[in-house]
């Protein structure tokens, strides 16, 4: 998992001790008292931050999607309150890491586009990690990009952004009409559903064909839930935990698929 620039912040600004009064130089050593409540307080924390990550490592990868759209969410400003903020980079990247495990979850019938995914995350951390804080927004990736005149080659962070934002458009119109159909479709039917809403249309006939042989290696539905539940959830939790995904991360979709627009990449082809 990609590390929020939130966390980032936090952990700059614990550096920041304030002085004590009478300035830094005179300042009077802690007492082994005050030591040991602060190595106990530190300790404490420690403790509370292991176990927080223990119970995270038994949630399934919808829950931690929804974490980390609601984190996104609150530092972009969301709400009545304020206008968001562009896109921000690293969820976006973590939401992609997220989108790679759903797909392993399909099995080998998804290795072609989990390789797509794959590429493309490498290619836009790289990015991201030669100036965190100048690429910290999408928005910056593209406008880069399309200043040099390199947007719309094939191995560009800009096709990057919009194959995986692509990617995450079939990966939630796929679970959520997971939870949406009554045992009416086979689970190969509802991939092939949700790909001709969200990918075929701008697969070209080479990805197109890779694909279609794909659909006829789909695993069995029941196993595919299986695999998706969390611990300590059923199937009536995970599909509360779809239509919540669903609230947060369409409107997150949206707001990238406006970007390319603006920057007139949205309607870019594969071959």
């Amino acid at each position: 998992m990609v590390e929020r620039a939130s966390d980032e912040r936090k952990a700059a600004s614990d550096m920041d001790w304030p002085w004590p009064e009478g300035g830094g130089g005179g300042a009077a050593e802690k007492s082994e008292g005050e030591k040991d409540a602060s190595e106990r307080g530190g300790q404490e924390e420690g403790d509370k931050e292991e176990v927080q990550e223990e119970v995270k490592r038994g949630w399934s990868e919808i829950r931690l999607a929804i974490e980390e759209l609601s984190a996104a969410e609150r530092d972009r400003g969301g709400g009545k309150l304020a206008a968001p903020s562009p896109p921000p980079t690293l969820p976006f990247l973590a939401l992609a890491h997220l989108l790679l495990q759903v797909l392993d979850k399909i099995g080998p019938t998804m290795a072609v586009l989990r390789l797509d995914v794959q590429r493309n995350i490498e290619r836009l951390q790289e990015l991201y990690l030669l100036d965190p804080s100048k690429y910290s927004i999408l928005e910056e990736i593209l406008d880069k990009e399309v200043q040099e005149g390199t947007a719309r080659k094939v191995d560009s962070c800009s096709r990057a952004i919009l194959w995986l934002t692509r990617s995450m458009d079939f990966t939630i119109a796929l679970l959520q009409r997971l939870g949406e159909d009554s045992d009416q479709q086979s689970f190969a039917q509802i991939v092939e559903v949700a790909y001709i809403a969200t990918l075929k249309p701008w697969h070209g006939w080479i990805s197109s064909a890779a694909c279609k042989i794909a659909m006829k290696l789909i695993p069995d539905r029941k196993m595919f839930v299986s695999l998706l539940v969390g611990k300590g959830q059923d199937c009536a939790a995970l599909k509360e935990e779809v239509a919540k995904l669903a609230k947060l991360l369409l409107p997150f979709l949206d707001d990238i698929h406006a970007m390319m627009a603006k920057f007139r990449l949205e309607r870019l082809k594969s071959t």
